[in-house]
Formats: structure tokens, sequence, C-alpha cells
């Protein structure tokens, strides 16, 4: 440590003997509390020679805290340090240590691949890529200075953007098979002064916690576009060890890295295997109940074939009263013979094969378009300011993330609403067009009345009653349909409604329906607390 008394004291050097010229320093001294110790003292005139002509210097009291002195100016850096280190290492701001730190150029491009630029997504923490590179137009590199020439082993700096700030890899012109490479205005080339800071070093200080976790924070701009400016940077302070000791640092890393990345990825296994376990289990009650194991049957239940029956007189009734189609294609399904067939017009077809699995006798198999009718919402036109910020709920696929629906982001006005239909509360919905069909069918009830948006079908049930057993029975068959029903078109994911309406529904009697879903409800509760998934709450 260095010792001295009141900084306001004239005479600087009476209290900061370090900063005595060399030759007026007796060697005898270094290492004895009162002057630092060689290995300190050669740190900091090495790192600090390239940079003397900014008269910046870094000194440690006798509190045991660093100070800066700028001119004739001396302040506190302990509010600034953000922990302490070593006697040997000294707290420099980041351009001390540096040749060259500076944000890239705003490139011209070209599909001539010559010169490539480097952007914010050929730095990832995996390394850098200069395949995710696009190219400047060859004849606008000479506005480009030499000093702007990436060299290896530069540190390149993501400095604007939410998600790649303060994201940094290694420039490797063993990476690049091209003549060279430049930098866009999103990345801040850092240049070390190699002879005394290593480039890895600075890669993995800044690359730790420490620093990435605070580096919005440091970040200027709106919430949307953060931006780490230069000058942010190049005050940046840094703690550096001395060379010999970088050198270990970086030795003992390469050896302990490989095992960190190892258990990383068994830790990441076993959280996977550990959030999985909770979900594939209510898979499995689900995948029970539909088959009529969950629960005891009872033989005094009426069977089911006389439930399809009063919901086959009720859409007959609909019918007739104009209220919805004939259906072309109604569907019977029965058993004969210990097959299962389907009334076609005048003709019976068996369809064993398309029976996934067995069910219990009073038990019967219907198509899910028996149960109800489906139909599509609408968007009311946006340049029409009368039809919105009503009073009217508006789902669409953001409101789908509970089962069931209580309110929307959007509303419209009832204007809006006389030129859509509303749907009752009890009807369930279901996403027909997204991307999240990729890993998910969601599946809701409103517990409102609503309209709802052309990606959102909503199906309307004969007998509302059986909305919570169709909402089970369709959440257990959800594997198959993200499997076989839903196709990838140009754009984004849709389902294969025709033949998702056509899927075979195994329909218990409607007391066992109610046993079931106590159970289901029961087993659901005791599993919450090991999953976030609320699509199994209802």
């Amino acid at each position: 440590m260095i010792g001295f008394g009141h900084i306001a004291e004239p005479d600087f050097y009476t209290h900061f003997p370090a900063m005595l010229p060399r030759s007026s320093r007796p060697r005898a001294a270094w290492g004895t509390g009162v002057y630092p110790s060689k290995q300190y003292f050669d740190i900091k005139m090495r790192c600090l020679r390239q940079r003397r002509h900014r008269r910046r210097w870094y000194l440690k009291g006798a509190d045991n805290t660093p100070y800066e002195k700028i001119g004739d100016e001396v302040r506190s850096l302990a509010d600034e340090v953000p922990f302490d280190i070593p006697d040997s290492w000294e707290w420099v701001r980041l351009i001390d240590v540096c040749e060259y730190i500076q944000r890239g150029k705003s490139p011209k491009y070209s599909p001539i691949k010559k010169y490539p630029v480097v952007a914010q997504k050929c730095n990832q923490w995996s390394g850098f890529s200069i395949e995710k590179a696009q190219f400047i137009e060859p004849n606008s590199l000479s506005s480009y200075g030499p000093e702007r020439l990436l060299q290896d082993n530069d540190l390149m700096w993501n400095s604007t953007g939410l998600g790649t700030l303060g994201r940094m890899a290694i420039y490797k012109t063993a990476a690049n098979p091209y003549e060279l490479a430049v930098a866009d205005s999103h990345v801040t080339v850092i240049r070390p002064l190699k002879q005394f800071v290593l480039p890895e070093y600075l890669y993995y200080y800044f690359a730790n916690p420490s620093v990435q976790s605070v580096i919005e924070d440091q970040a200027d701009g709106t919430t949307k576009q953060k931006e780490l400016a230069t000058a942010t940077i190049k005050a940046y302070l840094t703690p550096i060890p001395p060379l010999d000791e970088q050198r270990r640092i970086l030795a003992k890393l390469s050896e302990v890295l490989p095992v960190v990345k190892n258990y990383g990825v068994v830790y990441d296994e076993t959280t996977a295997m550990q959030e999985a376990f909770p979900e594939s289990l209510k898979k499995s009650i689900l995948q029970e109940a539909v088959q009529g194991k969950l629960v005891p049957q009872d033989p005094s239940d009426e069977p089911a074939e006389a439930l399809l029956e009063r919901i086959r007189a009720e859409k007959q009734r609909l019918i007739k009263e104009g209220k919805i189609k004939k259906d072309k294609h109604e569907s019977v399904i029965f058993r004969r013979d210990n097959s299962h067939y389907e009334k076609r017009g005048s003709e019976d077809v068996c369809i064993d094969e398309e029976v996934p699995f067995e069910i219990p006798e009073n038990w019967a198999w219907a198509r899910l378009s028996s149960f109800g009718v489906f139909s599509s919402g609408k968007t009311p036109s946006m340049s029409n300011p009368q039809f919105w910020n009503g009073n009217v709920p508006w789902v669409t696929s953001k409101d789908m993330k509970r089962p069931v629906i209580t309110d929307s982001e959007m509303h419209i006005s009832e204007l809006a609403a006389s030129t859509m239909q509303l749907y009752p509360t009890g009807t369930l919905l279901l996403v027909a067009r997204s991307g999240i069909l990729k890993r998910i069918l969601p599946l809701c009830k409103l517990g409102i009345d609503s309209t709802i948006n052309q990606d959102i079908k909503a199906f309307s049930l004969y007998d509302i009653e059986l909305s919570e057993w169709l909402f089970y029975g369709i959440k257990a068959f959800e594997p198959y349909i993200l499997k076989e029903l839903v196709k990838s078109v140009t754009t984004v994911e849709s389902l294969k409604f025709d033949e998702f309406a056509a899927m075979l529904i195994p329909v218990p009697p409607l007391s066992e329906q109610r046993r079931i879903i106590a159970a289901i409800k029961a087993a659901m509760n005791l599993l919450a607390p090991l999953s976030s998934n609320p699509l199994f709450s209802l």
C-alpha cells in the first residue's frame, strides 16, 4: 500500500511517493509497505507510460481505497470499483491499456464477397463467426483508415441492441478466409496493448457476470435501443494483474472451463428432465383419463350412447330452426361384432383401423365435429377509431395463455361487435394459425362473452356441459395433433382443420365425465407446485 496524508497537502509527491521518478526512489524501499512492490510499479509504469500525455494516474491510499489523479485533481474511486483486487493488481481505465477503441463504420453493402463486415450476429458467446458477415462495396474500402482494418486478437464488443448488447468475441484472422475485415457501427473494436495485457484476459473479464449484469445500466438510450457509448467503454474501470499472472489465470481457465461446460450440460439436462417430469406425468394422467383407466366404471351410469343421441337430437333441432346448416357428413359410430362402424349415408364402414385404443363398454367414439360447430372470427378495421377501445372483449392468440379467458388485451366497440359473432361463456377456443403450433396447441374456454380474431377457432357446443371433458380430451391428443395435424406453410404453421374436426374422441357417460374431471383437477393441483404451465389448471 502507498501511505499518504491529506490530499489537500500541497506537496503531492510527499504523500504519493510511488509517483516519484524511478531514479528518485530508494530501491531498497520497494515492497516495504512505504512503496509498492517493484512488480506493482512496473505494471503501473508500463501500462500508463503509453498514456502519460493524458496525465492520468491511479493510486492506492492509506485507507486502502483506489484514487485517480487527472492533472491536478485527485478523486476517490471507492464508489466506482466493483470489488477489491490484490495489491499487485491495478485498476485502470480501459483506454489506458489499449492502443485503439473505436466504433466501426456504417457500411455500404455489396453482394461481392470480398471484404466482410463484422456485425453483432458475428459475435456470439460461442465464438467469432465470419460466416454470418455481410460484405462492403469493394470500392468503399479506401474510406477506411488502416486502423479500422481488424487485427488478430482484436476484441469486438456489441454496443447496441437489447439481447446483443455487451456480447463480445475475439477476432481471429485464421477464422477469416478473406483478405481482411472491418466492423460495422454496432460493434466497438478494442485493440489492447498486447505487450502489457492479454486480449483473452480482457475477454474473460468483460464476459463475466459482474460486468454483463450491469451492461444495460451503463448504456444510454431508450428501452428499445440501448447504446454502449465509446466514451463509456474507454472509461470502463478494468482490473489488470501482472502479465505473468494473466497467463496463469488463462492457463487455469483452460483447465476448468471444459469441466464447467460439461457440468453445465449435465445441469441443463437434469433441469430439463425435472421440468419435463410433471408435464409428462400430466400427459400420462390425461391418457389414463381418456382410456377409462383413471376412475372405476359404475354399471348404473347411463351409457354414453344415450348422451350422443341427445346431442344429435339437439343438432337436428338447431337445423330445423335454421340456426345451423345441415351436416352433409353427419357421423354416427356404433359397435357390431366387436368392431367399430360408421354410418355414412346408407353405407356402414368399418373404422377399426382409425380407433387408437380400446375403451370401456359403456363409452362411445364420436367425431369431434359431432359435438358442435366451428367458426372463425375477424379483425375490425384498424383505421376506424369507432371500432376500438370499447367494452367488448376481442380475443387473439396473445390471450390464449390461461385455460379460462376472463378478459382480453384488446376490446372493440358495440358498433364493431354488431358486425361480428359474439360467443357465449363456455365456448371452447383454439389457435388454428400461429408459430406456437410448433410446440403447443393453445386451447381455452371462454369465461366471458367475447368476440375473436381470424387466427382463433371457436367451438360452439350443442351441449355446453361437455366443454370440460372435450378440453381434456383434446389436450390428451395434443402430441398426435402437433405431429400429424399441423402443417408448415410459407409464413406460419396452421392446423389441418378438416382432419382435426374429423378426429375421433372417446366419450364416457356424463356422470363418469364428472368423476374423471374431478380426479384430473385433484391430480393437477398436486402437480401445480412442480410446473409453471397454466394450461392444466382448469
